[in-house]
C-alpha cells in the first residue's frame, strides 16, 4: 500500500467516524455472555472483568481488551449529558430494564423501579431519525467490526480494503460496543453504538444512528441483557450542518 493510498484511507475513516450506523446486515460473531465485562464498581475507579479505569470514575482512561480508550474531558461536556441516575416518572409505563431513546432531547434512559432511570447523553445522526417504535436488542457486540455498505465503497473507493469489514479498534466507527435492534425478528438497521467523538454528544450530526461515549456504551452494554425492550421516540428534528 502506498503512502498516498494510506493517507486517503485515513482521511476517509476520519470523515466516517460518525457513520457507525451505515452498515449492512453483516456482523461479527457475538461474544459469549461470560466474556462480557462487568459494570463499573466501587470508588477506586476500577472495573472488574479485566477492564480497568483511572481518573474520574466512569470516564477515566480505560484499557478494554487491549484497547486504550482515553479519558473523556467531562468539564467540556454539558453536565446533563453525563451518565446519571434521574427521576423519570414517565418510565412507569414501561417494565424496569426497558431502554427508551429520546432523540428530540438527546437522552437514552434505562428504566428502573420507583420512577427512576439511568440516563445517558446521546448523539443523533441522519440514520438515527429514520426509525421509531418498539424493538428489542437481538445482537450485542463487543468491539464490533464495521462493514461499510457497498454504495459507500462505490462513492469512496479508498474504503475498498474494508469491504470485508474494518477490524475493531479506536478508529472503528462503531466504537467499543454495538447493540442491534430487531422488530418482529427482522433487523431494523437501527443501532446503539459507541463513538470516540465525545464532543458530538447532545448534537444532531451528519451521519450515523444513536451514539454514546465509549465509556457509556460499555456501561449500557453491561446493564441491559439480550432481548431487552427498546422504545425509540422521535421528534421534529433538523440536522446540524457539519
Amino acid at each position: 500500500m502506498t503512502i498516498k493510498t494510506s493517507l486517503a484511507i485515513g482521511t476517509a475513516i476520519a470523515s466516517l467516524m460518525l457513520a457507525g450506523c451505515a452498515t449492512g446486515p453483516q456482523r461479527a460473531s457475538l461474544q459469549p455472555a461470560d466474556t462480557q465485562v462487568a459494570a463499573y464498581a466501587g470508588q477506586d475507579g476500577l472495573m472488574n472483568g479485566g477492564l480497568a479505569a483511572t481518573g474520574e470514575i466512569g470516564y477515566g482512561a480505560v484499557t478494554d481488551d487491549g484497547f486504550a480508550l482515553p479519558a473523556i474531558p467531562t468539564a467540556k461536556i454539558d453536565p446533563q449529558f453525563l451518565r446519571q441516575e434521574v427521576s423519570y416518572p414517565e418510565g412507569s409505563q414501561y417494565e424496569p430494564g426497558t431502554v427508551v431513546v429520546d432523540t428530540s432531547n438527546r437522552f437514552l434512559y434505562v428504566v428502573e423501579p420507583s420512577g427512576m432511570a439511568m440516563r445517558y447523553g446521546i448523539g443523533v445522526g441522519r440514520s438515527g431519525f429514520s426509525w421509531a417504535g418498539d424493538a428489542e436488542i437481538h445482537d450485542k457486540q463487543h468491539w464490533p467490526k464495521w462493514f461499510p455498505p457497498s454504495e459507500m465503497i462505490d462513492r469512496k473507493p479508498e474504503l475498498e480494503p474494508y469491504r470485508e469489514g474494518m477490524q475493531p479498534g479506536l478508529t472503528n466507527p462503531l466504537g467499543a460496543r454495538a447493540l442491534y435492534l430487531y422488530q418482529n425478528g427482522k433487523d431494523t438497521l437501527f443501532r446503539l453504538h459507541g463513538t470516540p467523538e465525545w464532543w458530538t454528544i447532545g448534537t444532531a450530526a451528519s451521519s450515523g444512528c444513536i451514539r454514546l461515549m465509549n465509556q457509556d456504551i460499555i456501561d449500557l452494554y453491561n446493564r441491559v441483557p439480550m432481548g431487552a425492550k427498546v422504545v425509540v421516540k422521535q421528534g421534529n428534528e433538523r440536522l446540524a450542518k457539519r
